[in-house]
């Protein structure tokens, strides 16, 4: 329950900092932070005293805050009451190896503390993971807020079903947590401690903490209301990738993807 309140509260907070660019001026309406020209001037002044310093990335700060403020949560909203958060339709045939690109790195940590490098791959040497059975494929289910968590379990289930009993995959339901205040390390340790663990290895289910803007840019992904999940071969590339809760025909291909790759030698 603790987690699902956690990645809502994100889910609050997001109108509230993606509006804070502009507040209402009376007899201007609504324009731009700050009104005042005072304060424009101060503003201005202190951006070129710390652009002498690190121009480059003042523009970067500059970029990813007009690329974050482009898209609103009421966008994301609006675009899940169309669409139920099927944002495109999952791959129905298998990405080929020579097209295919790997997964981003990615820090997980377990509710028992322990952490984790995804994805785990046969390229990992001389890493805490390098020691770890290499899956010959994995699903990793993403969710950015509470409301897609379902959407994650109609995919990793079905596939756990299936697959289980064959001892070469391995699902990760990854939930993300950018609020500031889990992401320190005593409150993240205490938060870890009470969520809840997966009973079964092949289906582990864990955390990441902080920013993930960067990581988002990798994967093209824009809207969090939504899950996404993706299926790895053991070199820990993408082989196909789905959006939303499954349907069948989806699910179809998921399997019939997966089974491919273990097939693969």
């Amino acid at each position: 329950m603790l987690r699902r309140l956690a990645l809502r509260s994100a889910t609050v907070a997001a109108p509230a900092i993606r509006s804070a660019d502009k507040i209402l001026v009376p007899g201007r309406g609504e324009g731009p932070f700050p009104a005042n020209p005072r304060s424009q001037t101060f503003l201005r002044s202190f951006i070129d005293l710390h652009q002498m310093g690190n121009k480059e990335s003042i523009e970067k700060e500059r970029a990813r805050l007009s690329d974050e403020l482009s898209r609103g949560y009421f966008a994301d909203i609006s675009e899940i009451r169309k669409n139920g958060g099927k944002i495109a339709i999952a791959n129905k045939t298998i990405i080929p190896s020579l097209a295919a690109v790997k997964f981003p790195d990615l820090e997980v940590n377990f509710a028992d503390g322990r952490s984790l490098k995804l994805p785990i791959s046969s390229e990992q040497s001389g890493t805490d993971t390098s020691e770890l059975p290499i899956p010959c494929a994995s699903l990793l289910c993403l969710s950015f807020r509470a409301s897609s968590q379902a959407m994650a379990e109609s995919w990793s289930i079905p596939f756990l079903d299936a697959f289980s009993a064959l001892g070469r995959i391995q699902i990760y339901e990854v939930s993300f947590i950018d609020s500031w205040l889990l992401s320190l390390a005593p409150v993240r340790n205490l938060f870890l401690k009470l969520m809840r663990n997966s009973n079964d290895p092949q289906r582990q289910i864990v955390y990441t903490f902080g920013d993930h803007y960067h990581f988002r840019k990798k994967l093209h992904i824009l809207n969090l209301l939504t899950g996404y999940i993706f299926l790895l071969d053991r070199l820990g590339r993408i082989r196909w990738q789905g959006f939303g809760s499954a349907t069948q025909e989806e699910l179809s291909s998921l399997m019939s993807c997966a089974s491919l790759l273990l097939d693969e030698k």
